[in-house]
């Protein structure tokens, strides 16, 4: 039997046709725009994501039985809003989870309400990213689309129902939106009557391994399926992404360096960090996970190749990178302002020490250190309450890089591995649909069986002493800068 995998990403949709021993029987990945009508504002279609879903799916499987796919899961980019109207059309373009619109909403939540009982609430506090912000923003600048609303949705439960008809979405990705009472897995009363929302207008809850139906008639016809073929809920991309590294244990921790980057730690038990600075979420598997997220991982860095050296050729820019630990150059890599740990969408991109023999290689190093660090920034917050964190699992496109793995296993000090697959979210989704189907008994069951652990990159005591040296550096820019980036965007 086949499962497929579906990763809703910022740019792109990837698809993972997964057979049940594990192995990947191909991979499509379908691309999409996205749009920024105003400054730190990002939209999407949701009919791009569908659309392109449809061909991708169609791509993915040409060469198999269609009658053997038993299952479709989904992970997804977090936060965005979908909304819908009586009949189910979308009323305006999603707003996504890197759009920076709702700082005022944010105060208003955090300041004017108070962390502390939105924290009660929802187990954290409010980000520009959330969702429930969103909707205090349509709420208040497009009153005539607030009104309309007959149903809120994330952006892989906008899939999930146009496969299966029903308004679904899971405990991981729900957590995300600061309209869930995470510790207790259902919608918060209180948040929504802050927003000003009615209960029917929330989709249904699932756990992310679980059946929310079946293809609907329409879909089967459009995708050449039976109607048979289960829709399992799937999860947030980073919760998926975790299934797919096979983070689930206590204390096991994943680092992904995506388009944006996370720290994330599985734990058995619901936990609330004091200052909000690390996300308490729900996770894939039906326990819970702690979350630090920054904004800009591997894309700063594609960012540097791209657009400001102009090259593709990653692997031939970093062969001159020989030194480490030696470089005087620092880069801050908030380039769409930050989340974990300063909570500041007016943070900004800053290379500090350069000099007049700076070279290209130097910069490119302290564009990978750069995230590093900040990344290690979240790591020191789950160390700082107890968490021991020896060995981490690098996921995403930047783990591709040999240098990158070498890089964060030396600045946090810690096992860096490498497993089997590094498809992530994709694969995590793909086997949350094995678990749906009854392939697997649970999702542990899933990840001991089909994830492996095949390179492991240890720390060098040497190197990590001149790595600590220059973090202590590192810790004390953005303080000092701090002032100058509210000036800049005022």
């Amino acid at each position: 039997m086949y499962y497929a995998g579906v990763d809703l990403g910022t740019s792109s949709v990837k698809l993972v046709l997964m057979e049940e021993t594990g192995e990947i029987k191909n991979i499509v990945t379908k691309e999409y725009p996205l749009s920024f009508p105003k400054p730190g504002w990002s939209e999407q279609s949701p009919e791009d994501w569908y659309s392109q879903f449809v061909a991708g799916m169609k791509e993915l499987l040409a060469d198999v039985d269609h009658s053997q796919v038993e299952g479709i899961s989904f992970g997804g980019q977090m936060h965005g809003l979908v909304i819908l109207d009586k009949e189910d059309k979308v009323l305006r373009p999603a707003i996504l989870w890197n759009d920076g619109r709702t700082q005022e909403e944010c105060d208003y939540l955090n300041n004017t309400i108070g962390r502390e009982k939105i924290s009660a609430y929802t187990a954290n506090m409010a980000l520009t990213g959330f969702t429930a912000p969103k909707l205090l923003w349509v709420k208040k600048h497009e009153p005539e689309i607030f009104e309309k609303i007959e149903k809120i949705m994330l952006p892989k439960d906008y899939l999930a129902y146009r496969l299966s008809g029903v308004h679904c979405t899971d405990v991981s990705d729900a957590s995300g939106m600061l309209l869930f009472d995470v510790k207790n897995k259902c919608w918060s009363d209180e948040m929504i009557e802050i927003v000003g929302i009615k209960k029917e207008q929330l989709a249904k809850i699932f756990e992310s391994y679980e059946v929310v139906g079946t293809l609907t008639k329409e879909a089967a016809a459009e995708l050449d399926l039976p109607e048979t073929v289960k829709v399992i809920a799937g999860a947030g991309d980073n919760a998926a992404g975790a299934v797919g590294t096979g983070t689930l244990e206590h204390g096991m921790c994943s680092v992904s360096l995506g388009t944006s980057g996370t720290v994330f730690i599985a734990t058995d038990e619901f936990a609330v960090d004091d200052e909000n600075a690390m996300h308490s979420f729900a996770h894939a598997n039906g326990k819970y996970h702690f979350l630090g997220c920054m904004l800009s991982a591997a894309s700063a860095n594609k960012w540097w190749m791209d657009d400001i050296i102009g090259t593709k050729d990653y692997p031939k820019e970093q062969e001159g990178i020989n030194k480490l630990g030696e470089n005087p150059v620092f880069f801050l890599p908030y380039l769409m302002g930050e989340r974990t740990p300063h909570n500041n969408p007016n943070a900004r991109g800053t290379f500090v020490g350069m000099t007049m023999d700076t070279t290209r290689a130097d910069m490119t190093e302290a564009v990978l250190e750069g995230v590093t660090f900040a990344l290690r920034d979240a790591l020191e917050i789950a160390r700082s309450f107890g968490v021991k964190i020896e060995r981490v699992r690098l996921n995403g496109g930047g783990a591709k890089s040999p240098l990158w793995c070498k890089i964060v296993a030396n600045i946090m000090n810690v096992k860096v591995d490498k497993i089997n697959s590094a498809e992530g979210p994709g694969f995590g989704a793909a086997i949350l649909a094995a678990v749906g189907c009854g392939k697997f008994a649970s999702v542990e069951e899933a990840a001991a069986k089909l994830i492996k652990v095949v390179d492991t990159t240890e720390q060098d005591p040497e190197l990590v002493a001149k790595y600590e040296k220059k973090y202590q550096v590192f810790r004390q820019i953005y303080p000092a800068l701090k002032p100058v980036y509210e000036e800049i965007v005022k």
